[in-house]
């Protein structure tokens, strides 16, 4: 007889339904389980996973708050004078809090050197004919070498001022002054300021007289002429009446552990007096407390995700590493503290701890702004000193989130279970796939008895249909 291909073709039962059947009753059961387990896995993992950031983003601040710096920076405000900006400053951690009125009595300025009148007609004149070396020096270190070709112009001695590599600062320009008495002007100026650091030129030829620098005693043939008012000159300023010079227009440590950048002089009434500007340094508390704010907003989202993560019927509910975690903290910040001056713990500064574990600022024993005010430096050492909160909140928070830490085994953990289950999973359905090929094996043989069976009744009922006296019943 034919092979059959299709269970219940040859007994006409719907044998296909009876084994989807069979099998879903059997697999059913399972991968609902594997599903409810993968989803909780799931769920799990997400919990964890958002109690590790609220733990990151708080040690990104233990980080600073453990960071002598952020406690150590000072505040410049400038109450400048109506005429215009005198200064500028860049105060350091190192820098005493104080007020001082500070004028400007001179900027500092390099020197200008200008050519004689009709020393040139024109940019076209020539400077040597045959060639020669300039040398240019300023101060006691700056100097450098320009060698001239032959038949060079006025305006090619510009440019290769101005084109010298080694170059420490004279800018070269030609002014064309359309007199016919005073010609073309070369202007060189340099920028090495401070007094005695005048612009010299000599050269190795009386060719290069005209652009050398005229000094009465030393070079009286030179022709660039460096006026009373175009000398190199020291920046001076007044600090509470004390005059402090300094070659360029930065004054480093005028006042000590402070630059001071001077923009432009004080404007001098009738009566002689300079506008002064009033200058005070103190402790940078806005930044500290910024900083101690941020603290009390990560610290509470912490406090608070592990509470809402621990709830009945969420996925850390009685985890005991959570509470651990939670007891840690509030031990922590708690600690006695020494060496901060009055502060015997933080809750000293002005930090306190409701009944729900959430930090909150408190001015029962003082507000921060009392501590920062009388003991601001005794305010970093509770925090970033050696024995200070924030050193012992890293740690701390390093054993649960480092690489080693128990967020990190926890989550190694759940993502291996995650992994198992992908393996029972695919077992599962191996096991299914031969448990219906056993039972469509087995419906295969009743499949061809039951043909069988039907086959041979109707072999018997045609035979008997043929025997004499059987009558067919219509």
């Amino acid at each position: 007889m034919p092979l059959i291909t299709s269970a219940g073709i040859g007994s006409g039962l719907d044998l296909e339904s009876i084994i989807r059947a069979s099998v879903q009753a059997e697999s059913t059961p399972k991968i609902d389980a594997f599903t409810r387990k993968q989803e909780s896995l799931k769920v799990e993992l997400s919990a964890i996973g958002e109690v590790k950031a609220a733990i990151s983003k708080l040690n990104d601040t233990i980080e600073k708050l453990a960071d002598p710096e952020n406690f150590g920076k000072r505040t410049a405000t400038i109450k400048q004078p109506t005429s215009g900006d005198l200064f500028s400053v860049t105060p350091t951690k190192d820098i005493s809090v104080g007020k001082f009125d500070i004028a400007v009595n001179q900027l500092a300025q390099g020197s200008r050197a200008v050519s004689a009148d009709n020393a040139f007609s024109s940019v076209d004149d020539v400077v040597t004919a045959s060639g020669g070396t300039l040398t240019f020096k300023a101060g006691a270190d700056k100097t450098f070498d320009l060698t001239l070709s032959a038949g060079a112009t006025l305006a090619q001695l510009r440019d290769s001022i101005n084109a010298a590599t080694d170059n420490f600062g004279v800018t070269a320009n030609i002014v064309n002054t359309g007199d016919p008495l005073v010609g073309s002007k070369l202007v060189l100026t340099s920028s090495v300021s401070g007094d005695g650091n005048d612009l010299v030129i000599t050269s190795d030829t009386a060719e290069l007289d005209a652009v050398e620098t005229h000094d009465a005693a030393s070079n009286p043939t030179g022709g660039m002429v460096i006026g009373s008012d175009d000398k190199a000159k020291d920046a001076i300023i007044t600090v509470d009446g004390l005059a402090v010079k300094s070659t360029s227009n930065t004054f480093k440590d005028a006042v000590q552990d402070m630059t001071i950048n001077v923009l432009k002089a004080s404007d001098v009434d009738g009566t002689g007096t300079a506008d002064t500007a009033q200058l005070n340094i103190d402790y940078d508390k806005e930044s500290v407390s910024t900083l101690v704010d941020e603290f009390i907003a990560n610290y509470n989202n912490l406090i608070g995700n592990i509470g809402f993560q621990t709830r009945i019927g969420k996925p850390l509910n009685g985890d005991s590493s959570m509470r651990g975690l939670k007891d840690q903290l509030v031990n922590t910040i708690g600690k006695p503290l020494t060496d901060a001056g009055p502060f015997g713990s933080i809750f000293d500064i002005g930090l306190t701890v409701n009944k729900e574990g959430y930090l909150e600022k408190s001015s029962l024993v003082r507000s921060i702004n009392d501590a920062m005010d009388q003991n601001f430096d005794d305010i970093g050492k509770a925090f970033a000193g050696d024995n200070g909160v924030a050193k012992d909140l890293e740690k701390l928070l390093g054993n649960y989130i480092d690489s080693s830490g128990l967020i990190k085994q926890r989550e190694t953990s759940l993502n291996g279970q995650l992994d198992d289950l992908k393996d029972d999973v695919a077992n599962h359905q191996y096991r299914m796939e031969s448990f219906e090929a056993g039972l469509r094996k087995q419906y295969a043989g009743l499949d061809v008895l039951l043909a069988n069976m039907k086959q041979t009744q109707q072999y018997l009922g045609a035979q008997l249909a043929n025997l004499p006296g059987f009558t067919k019943t219509k």
